[in-house]
């Protein structure tokens, strides 16, 4: 149940009251309707330990919602002249931020959003900014916000040269996630910071040891008597295994200095601790070997603390999960729901007693399990920097925590500061929610081969979706659909065993709850005795399980009245999952709906929970409310944001959406942002002129435009989500700006999109659209094998497969049962050996006006997502980009586009020697290269797709024919590292979570710096070992073992075979043969250890077909024990090459360290 927090902190000594009872204030919260128990007075008797047990078993169910202290008056308080100006500020004028380099499982574009607001703190603050972050598609590596960019690897040797160059005398640490706190924490051992005069802004580096170092820690903790968890930290797997016969099993395992639980997890017997330790020591120096709590509440408050000791807590958050599944894997609620007044106050107390003990200057977050029938606790640990759960907590309650950060850090104190969202209050306040939100993680596991699916300790999730509503129903569904819109709500699933996933979590998880209430009647009790999720969320889903039967006893559309119908929407029901239940469509319901006149109010988030005036734009929709807080007189634009990050759809949208809305703003035009991802700049309080946290869903869309009364709605730059909407939008009346969603139909129809390729007279690979085994197999014996099989309307290459046999086609087509005449197959040729080129580009009216030609370093075969790309172009002749130009203006023309475009196009030799160009695949949108390209060229490719949407297109210009004297080079980052059991391998389906780039004078010197700047890469030195495999007959193999040869590595294979194959290929090359376990993980690192690898080339021609092949556990073993691995032939070539051009390193500070301005020639964007 959504309550205001049960606190407020006066902020004057003359606002203060004393403390006094009261019973909640009904705000038409559905959940607010019980009584809250009476507080004991101060000098009352203690409680018994019974007494307290009943008390907080009995407030279980509800969450107080009692305030301390009455509001304070802002106007006399900022009346008063405390905010005139900072007492004591740090004296600095030039400050180096570390941000957090490319998107990760565990570090994902929180990171961007923290990095981003710090930036803009110090750039109203009148301090110089320089930024050295390699993730270029990043808002915060933009000169609108950075003074300057340094697009290289955060490590220590590339950030003490541009200290060394810059001279900055501040740093910060804390807004660049893990990677750039252990680089801090590095540079700080090394005597960098003392050298060169930095000082190290805000929470100081004794203390992000402290919290980082387990030892240290648990006696900071000890000298306060806070209790932790028992725990030993170890060094070595011999150490940890001693340490758990004291500790006693079961035990998890942490690791020092690692990010979202890597290298963690639980054992529950000597071989279990013995191989997790393993891998775990291959990841950090240390590891913590502790007593488990599994099964007991998670709860997390986010603390903020300033120089002089003022200290609030911002937010408190509970997980739907009990412990033993990490926070980023696990449902969440903000404020906590189940917690009793006593629990609540206790866990806050002791919050603000560690932060203030270990001397934090900043915000911070503290885990903590709680006894889930007792007051006993545990702190799980500290983080004393920006993390996921910051972004989360400054989203659900809108106190930009990363902005007051940073503020702090230059030594602002909390009641100085105003409150940057209500412009009425302090900083020094904590937020009132009359709202409950609910973050749920989006998981892409499905797309790898032989993934473990279970969550635990160790985060897998890649991205999350943050839903706001006045009840726990409301919030929670509005939360299932964000995370995937093939869900309706809560739902259930088919499971092999319903029991084992609900007591051993996986990724499907709320699934199995549904499956289990909805479809095979188990109990509220049955289910927690299995899970131990809390009742209280259980009690709250049967509320919409009950819903759903009413709804199917109803059974027609007509059978809806006006009472049942606001009672299912107050619920968080969506019009098409009222239509599943009663059997009609969804329009029918919205109709319906309107007849009666149940429409969503439009609510804002003021950090206040409405208790005196504040004005802002961060809005949500509900239905449990009776009236809109804001007015509608702005007629702007509805953008039309990415939604949850994943796996094909990542921060670059953001980047793309946040362009145009300040494209829109410069150009005077009012914007409405609608996006459901907290972790973004672009659901940012000042982005857009309105944001609404909301659904990307036809219904809510169509919502906010009706009640915004817009004037045209974007759908071009937030990747596939609002693509899939547009032709709905468009039929109903919406006005979609830019190209028309009839065109963008018959571009992601394949059907449609070859026959006007065709007509226009551009080539494309032999195709066919397929609905049976038997077709698929004449057409592939017609064009010959290899051929590629992909359903319609994919986005980053969802199952499609390359498929090189008879035998492999009808295991691929027989599995996928669904090869039908509903559902049929495009089974196309596919051409080895290929090259691929990137076509980003804008137009208006069907021309061309702008266009960027990028090159593909691997061979096509390899997601474009997944590919290195090359810009400019490093072998493509003028002939070739003119015939690349003329594509892309025939296409512009054949499609009438309007706005931003990207194709993918393959340049085949043919037989005669002549070149072919055909393309594969055109999206009608901003594609994933649009930051990339924008800011290697230095012109903005979505402000120019903006001003085209809106009739202000500029001059058609064409860059490509400027000579440019760098280079800039792509690399995507993989999480392979965190994904367990699957194969590191490249496909047309895509795998990489983020990506990074880096300028050089050449491809050579671009690329060296871009894949150090790939997370935790490190360059194999030579003497170490190097382990090579695959198939050694790829002519990419011999250039390999030129390069290496010469310089001293050690070379290793599996087989003798493949070692006389690959000495044959250099001129005295020696490789030696190891032994290789494949069925032991002990021995295997062993291997790896003894023999110094440092380095895995495996060239394997496909994808592992069991768990025993001996590429597939070189591949995997290399990612466990974090040697950088290269599976791909080119990008295997290109960095043995850099290897041999780069080693040893010369002295001085490398040619790559150069200021983005200075390789473009100043700050266009």
């Amino acid at each position: 149940m959504a309550t205001s927090l049960p606190r407020r902190f006066a902020i004057s000594p003359a606002a203060l009251r004393p403390a006094r009872s009261f019973l909640p204030q009904n705000r038409g919260l559905s959940s607010l309707s019980k009584l809250i128990p009476k507080t004991q007075t101060i000098n009352s008797a203690k409680p018994s330990p019974a007494q307290r047990l009943a008390s907080v078993t009995q407030a279980r169910t509800f969450t107080s919602s009692r305030k301390l202290f009455d509001a304070p008056s802002s106007k006399t308080y900022l009346a008063s002249g405390a905010i005139a100006s900072g007492r004591d500020l740090v004296d600095v004028n030039k400050v180096l931020v570390i941000g957090s380099g490319g998107l990760s499982i565990g570090q994902a574009g929180e990171f961007d959003y923290s990095g981003s607001q710090a930036i803009k703190a110090l750039k109203e603050a009148g301090k110089q900014s320089i930024l050295i972050n390699p993730n270029i598609a990043t808002i915060q590596t933009s000169h609108f916000l950075a003074d300057e960019v340094y697009y290289l690897p955060v490590t220590p040797e590339y950030v003490t040269h541009v200290i060394e160059r810059e001279r900055p005398d501040g740093i910060l640490l804390t807004f660049g996630g893990q990677t750039a706190l252990n680089v801090g924490v590095q540079m700080n051992k090394m005597g960098v910071f003392d050298r060169l005069g930095v000082k190290v802004l805000g929470t100081p580096i004794s203390t992000l040891e402290t919290s980082e170092d387990r030892d240290l820690f648990a006696k900071a903790l000890k000298e306060i008597d806070i209790p932790i968890a028992e725990s030993v930290a170890v060094n070595t797997v011999e150490e940890a295994l001693e340490a758990a016969e004291v500790v006693g099993y079961p035990v998890i395992v942490r690791s020092a200095y690692a990010l979202g639980g890597l290298g963690s997890g639980f054992a529950n017997n000597r071989k279990e601790l013995h191989d997790l330790s393993a891998q775990s020591l291959s990841l950090a120096p240390q590891i913590l070997v502790e007593k488990s709590l599994k099964g007991w509440k998670e709860v997390e408050y986010e603390v903020v603390r300033d120089a002089a000791n003022n200290c609030i807590t911002v937010c408190n958050m509970e997980n739907f999960d009990p412990l033993g599944v990490h926070t980023g894997d696990s449902i969440v609620v903000a404020p906590s729901q189940t917690l009793s007044d006593e629990e609540y106050h206790m866990l806050r107390s002791a919050a603000i007693k560690i932060v203030r003990h270990l001397g934090v200057v900043g915000e911070c977050n503290v885990q903590y399990a709680l006894q889930p029938d007792g007051l006993d606790y545990r702190v799980i640990e500290v983080n004393a920097r920006l993390s996921r759960s910051s972004a989360l907590a400054s989203k659900a309650t809108g106190y930009p925590l990363a902005y007051t950060a940073a503020k702090i850090a230059l030594g602002h104190t909390l009641p100085e500061l105003p409150n940057a969202v209500t412009k009425t209050t302090t900083a020094n306040f904590e937020p009132s929610l009359d709202y409950i939100v609910t973050k749920i993680p989006r998981w892409d596991l499905s797309k790898f081969q032989n993934v473990r699916r279970d969550i635990g300790s160790a985060m897998k999730s890649v991205g999350e979706v943050m839903a706001i509503g006045r009840t726990f129903e409301e919030s929670i569904q509005k939360a299932i659909r964000q995370v995937d819109p093939q869900y309706l709500g809560f739902q259930g699933a088919k499971f092999d065993d319903l029991d084992d996933v609900l007591r051993n979590p996986t990724d499907r998880r709320w699934l199995a709850v549904g499956q289990a209430m909805l479809h095979e009647g188990y109990s509220v009790e049955k289910i927690h005795e299995i899970s131990r999720i809390d009742k209280w969320f259980l009690y709250k889903l049967e509320n919409i399980v009950e819903m759903y039967k009413k709804l199917q006893q109803v059974g027609s559309l007509f059978g809806l009245n006006s009472e049942l119908l606001l009672s299912a929407k107050k619920m968080g029901f969506s019009d098409k999952q009222i239509a599943m239940s009663v059997g009609c469509t969804e329009d029918e319901v919205r109709a319906r709906r309107k007849t009666f006149n149940i429409h969503p109010w439009v609510k804002r988030i003021d950090t206040l929970a409405a208790e005196f005036p504040a004005e802002t734009n961060y809005l949500y929709t509900t239905y449990n409310a009776t009236e809109h807080d804001v007015k509608f007189e702005d007629n702007g634009v509805v953008i039309l944001g990415s939604g949850v990050y994943r796996i094909g759809s990542s921060v670059e949208f953001d980047w793309c959406a946040v362009s145009a809305t300040l494209a829109l703003r410069e150009m005077g035009i009012k914007t409405v942002m609608v996006n459901y991802n907290p972790e973004t700049y672009s659901t940012d309080f000042d982005t857009a002129d309105k944001l609404y946290f909301e659904e990307l869903s036809y219904e809510r869309v169509k919502d906010i435009y009706e009640l915004e009364n817009s004037s045209g709605v974007v759908v071009s730059v937030g990747g596939q989500l609002p693509q899939n909407i547009a032709l709905k939008l468009k039929q109903s009346g919406a006005k979609v700006l830019g190209t028309d969603p009839e065109d963008i139909d018959r571009a992601e129809d394949r059907h449609k999109f070859s026959q006007i390729l065709d007509s226009i007279g551009v080539d494309q690979p032999a195709w066919a659209e397929l609905t049976s085994v038997s077709e698929a197999r004449t057409f592939a014996d017609k064009v010959g094998y290899p051929v590629l099989v992909r359903p319609s309307y994919v986005l980053s290459g969802a199952a499609m497969s390359v498929i090189r046999s008879e035998s492999e086609l009808e295991n691929k087509l027989n599995n996928a049962s669904s090869v039908s005449p509903d559902h049929p197959v495009v089974i196309s040729k596919f051409i080895d050996g290929a090259m691929e080129i990137d076509v980003d580009a804008v137009a208006s009216n069907g021309s061309l006006i702008l266009h960027a030609v990028s090159e593909h370093v691997e061979n096509a075969g390899v997601h474009s997502g997944d590919a290195t790309l090359i810009l400019p172009p490093a072998t493509l002749d003028e002939s070739i980009m003119a015939r690349v130009k003329e594509i892309a203006e025939k296409v512009a023309k054949a499609w009438k586009i309007t706005g931003p475009f990207n194709m993918q196009v393959i340049k085949e030799e043919q037989a005669d020697g002549s070149i072919a160009l055909k393309v594969i695949e055109c999206n009608l949108r901003a594609s994933r290269s649009f930051p990339f390209v924008s800011k290697v060229l230095g012109t903005n490719f979505v402000d120019v797709a903006t001003k085209a949407l809106v009739g202000r297109a500029p001059e058609a210009v064409d860059l490509m024919k400027v000579k440019r004297d760098y280079t800039a080079i792509k690399v995507p980052q993989f999480s392979w590292t965190r994904l367990a059991g699957a194969d590191p391998f490249l496909g047309v389906e895509m795998s990489s979570t983020g990506e990074v780039a880096c300028f050089g004078k050449d491809v050579v010197e671009a690329y060296w710096a871009a894949i150090q700047s790939t997370m935790n890469f490190k360059v194999p030195q030579p003497g170490s070992g190097i382990l090579i495999g695959g198939n050694t007959q790829k002519p990419e193999i011999k250039k390999i073992m030129e390069y290496l040869n010469p310089m001293g590595y050690k070379l290793f294979a599996t087989s003798q075979k493949t070692a006389s194959e690959l000495e044959a290929l250099a001129d005295g090359a020696k490789v030696n043969v190891l032994d290789f376990p494949k069925e032991d993980k002990r021995k295997l690192r062993d291997v790896f250890e003894g023999n110094d690898i440092k380095g895995v080339f495996n060239l394997a021609d496909k994808r592992a077909e069991d768990l025993l092949d001996v590429d597939y556990v070189m591949r995997r073993n290399a990612v466990d024990f974090n040697v950088p691995l290269f599976m791909e032939p080119k990008t295997a070539q290109l960095f043995a090459q850099c290897l041999s051009e780069k080693l040893p390193l010369a002295e001085g500070t490398p040619a790559e360290v150069r200021r983005w301005s200075e390789f473009i020639g100043g700050k266009p964007l």
